[in-house]
């Protein structure tokens, strides 16, 4: 990429891409095309087809999506499964329409059969059954890389999709209803301690095991795909590394300072088993994180306490 292309960031304000906005601004990036929801509604397929017309963005980052844990997935496939279609068929054709040089579409681990392969290489894509807490999301995702795929192999377009694994960081949902596992683990954790609560409830068995990837990391891992990676098949970006949901609660509790008991309900859903991406392709071609957890979890602690909960910060 040059740092005078026309690039547009669908999502900019979400977790990813809120950290591919950072990372490119850093780098000197300066023509960045940011519309959020009341400008642009990226379902809205006329909306989506006029903006493209208008702005001719040579560079697409499609990080726009609707996102949540097992329980908003469990309440809510009808939403995960159109919505998530509709964003990603409107952007993916409007760049195909409007001559858009490269697009990277980013997808998920959750795409990934359950019980696939540990660590999960890219060609486990469509070989077993998905994990039914999320398999809505997942279907959506995996119908996005197999557009982009499309237009490449029909068109000759250079769109790359990226898989990245759990994510966490600076602008992450901490809301229990709708959150992933590790800033529901945070907040919780926060409020234990706040309140003077001696026990922490954790969903499942604690047993799962989870990779998480900071959400730096991964932006720094897009920008580098755009700049080395042409190839429409997929690739894993991760940390490499996994842990169990106990260890992790456990980390999580010691970061923030809590010293009371975890119980685990274990009448909750755990999800899938493992979910450990092989990141060796990536790794091949120059990439390595740099965030390690138990850094990231502390930094990701200071930035919540400092934007969500003034209450718990004065504490």
């Amino acid at each position: 990429m040059d740092q005078t292309d026309k690039i547009f960031i669908a999502g900019h304000r979400g977790l990813a891409g809120s950290a591919i906005t950072r990372n490119l601004e850093a780098a000197g990036f300066t023509n960045l095309l940011k519309r959020d929801r009341k400008e642009l509604d990226l379902s809205n397929e006329s909306a989506v087809a006029a903006f493209f017309e208008k702005e001719k963005p040579d560079v697409v980052v499609l990080a726009a999506a609707r996102v949540g844990g097992i329980k908003a997935n469990a309440d809510y496939p009808v939403e995960f499964l159109l919505d998530n279609l509709r964003i990603q068929n409107n952007v993916i054709s409007a760049a195909h329409a409007n001559d858009v040089r490269k697009l990277l579409f980013l997808g998920s681990s959750c795409i990934y059969p359950k019980h696939a392969p540990q660590p999960i290489p890219e060609s486990a894509l469509l070989t077993g059954a998905l994990e039914p807490t999320n398999d809505a999301y997942a279907i959506a995702k995996i119908a996005g890389i197999k557009l982009c795929q499309a237009y490449a192999a029909e068109y000759g377009e250079n769109y790359i999709s990226a898989m990245p694994t759990n994510l966490y960081g600076p602008g992450d949902n901490f809301d229990l209803l709708g959150s992933h596992v590790l800033p529901a683990l945070l907040s919780k954790a926060l409020e234990a301690k706040a309140s003077g609560r001696r026990e922490m409830v954790v969903w499942g068995t604690g047993q799962p095991r989870r990779e998480f990837l900071h959400v730096d990391d991964m932006a720094d891992a897009c920008v580098f795909l755009l700049n080395n990676y042409d190839s429409p098949e997929i690739i894993n970006v991760g940390y490499g590394d996994d842990i169990s949901i106990r260890e992790l609660a456990e980390l999580i509790c010691d970061v923030v300072g809590f010293d009371g008991e975890l119980t685990f309900d274990a009448t909750k859903p755990d999800g899938t088993p493992r979910k450990l991406l092989d990141v060796s392709k990536i790794a091949t071609l120059g990439w390595r994180p740099k965030i390690p957890l138990r850094e990231g979890i502390a930094s990701t602690c200071e930035w919540y306490l400092q934007n969500n909960t003034p209450a718990l910060a004065a504490r």
